[in-house]
């Protein structure tokens, strides 16, 4: 595996963090900021409910296809190349976007941004498991993780700020704008590491390189056998549901309900629950740290918690008529739900391979934003055009808890035995080397 440089001391790592921070910072941003502006497109193209719907589901659709090609070619190519070329393509798709002048072009552009944004996190996730070994993996994802709180925070605050008072469009050309820009700043700044770096020092095998793919069919076999990797794709699927159905829906949810303006209803969306997740999502990594020293099972513990913790609460948001006990609700769902996030791809990585990170982590974001993400705007859609928009949201919570289920059934039959046969694979490819 080529590199840019000799990797820098020790705490570079955390550098690393901090650049992958920003970009996805306009990962999130991007992707969000369409639906704060809901309000705006229905009212200017004559849009149903379940045209909107469909708009937050063309992008999860097209993210979905795309991420095991995306996560297949990251483990092909340099890390850095993949990130920065995706930030530039998804940046000008979402200026782009400012051109669409009816739901077809939104539909088009929606669709091409998921296509664009769908390399960032197989290479990311993939490039940060290579600086940070067991010992720090979780915390580092996990701080990682704040970018998507604060990022959905902006996007839905500024974008239905912009769009209230400049027109709607402006706020894809804000956003794609700085995304161009970042890239640029970024470009030599951000180091490939050799593949596999931290597992082989976890084992004391120095600086050891991992094969640098696994053949597609292979790495099938690998997941296929891997129990354990199945039932965290599983939970991945019913969390974005209920992720996905709550940034989606909600903008709207308060606009409508509590007849808040649109800068309001974005902010309110969004805050509390990014705000929570910031705290939720550090303390998750640290925790799943601690337990992860002790126990192949503490990750999944961990993420356990979260989503058992968070169903309640996520019923309560669809039921309340308190914009008060809203926001209670809000808030102790962003809490449990950094706690899960936080080790989504690092419980993933305890049991696969280095070599195969980048494919596994894109087949992740397949199984979670395609059956997950992709059914979510589009089903509540459905239910709220039948019933109602709080109906359809409290009934998420039942997806929470099948979360919970196969977490369950990861946590007392597969990880231990899973994440055993992956270190001694490690260990093996270090002593033929």
């Amino acid at each position: 595996m080529n590199t840019d440089k000799s990797i820098p001391g020790p705490s570079y790592k955390w550098h690393v963090v901090a650049m992958l921070w920003w970009i996805s910072f306009f990962n999130y941003a991007d992707r969000q900021a369409i639906f704060s502006v809901f309000p705006l497109l229905e009212k200017e193209m004559g849009l149903t409910v379940v045209q909107l719907g469909l708009l937050g589901s063309s992008f999860a659709w097209v993210y979905g296809l795309g991420a095991p090609f995306a996560g297949a070619i990251v483990d092909r190519v340099r890390r850095k190349t993949a990130i920065l070329a995706g930030l530039h393509v998804w940046s000008v798709i979402c200026m782009a976007t400012a051109l669409s002048r009816n739901f077809r072009h939104l539909f088009f552009f929606r669709a091409a941004e998921g296509m664009g944004e769908t390399f960032y996190y197989p290479a990311s996730m993939s490039l940060i498991g290579d600086y940070h070994g067991r010992a720090t993996r979780s915390r580092a994802m996990g701080l990682h993780q704040t970018s998507v709180y604060i990022g959905t925070i902006a996007g839905g605050f500024f974008a239905g700020g912009i769009g209230q008072y400049y027109g709607w469009r402006w706020s894809f050309i804000v956003f794609g704008g700085l995304g161009i820009l970042l890239g640029l700043v970024l470009r030599n700044l951000l180091i490939e590491p050799k593949r596999g770096a931290a597992d082989f020092a976890d084992v004391g095998a120095g600086a050891q390189v991992a094969t640098s793919h696994l053949p597609m069919r292979q790495f099938l076999k690998v997941i296929w056998g891997t129990p354990t990797a199945l039932t965290l794709m599983g939970a991945f699927m019913c969390a974005n549901f209920v992720a996905v159905v709550l940034l989606s829906w909600m903008p709207k949810f308060l606009y409508s309900k509590f007849h808040m303006g649109l800068a309001m209803a974005g902010l309110t969306a969004t805050i509390f629950v990014q705000l929570a997740s910031m705290v939720g999502s550090p303390l998750g990594g640290w925790l799943a740290d601690v337990l992860r020293s002790r126990t192949p099972r503490g990750r999944l513990i961990v993420q356990a918690v979260g989503v058992f913790g968070g169903a309640p609460f996520v019923a309560l948001c669809g039921m309340t008529q308190s914009v008060a006990w809203l926001i209670v609700a809000l808030s102790a769902w962003g809490l449990f739900k950094g706690l899960y996030d936080a080790n989504i791809f690092a419980s993933v990585f305890d049991v696969i391979r280095p070599e195969a990170r980048g494919a596994a982590a894109g087949f992740m974001n397949t199984v979670g934003w395609l059956a997950g993400g992709g059914s979510a705007p589009l089903v509540i859609g459905i239910i709220a055009q039948r019933q109602s928009l709080s109906l359809a949201i409290a009934l998420a919570s039942l997806v929470y808890l099948a979360a919970g289920l196969l977490l369950l059934i990861g946590i007392f039959f597969f990880v231990k035995r899973d994440a055993a046969r992956m270190q001694a694979a490690v260990q093996a490819e270090a002593g033929a080397s």
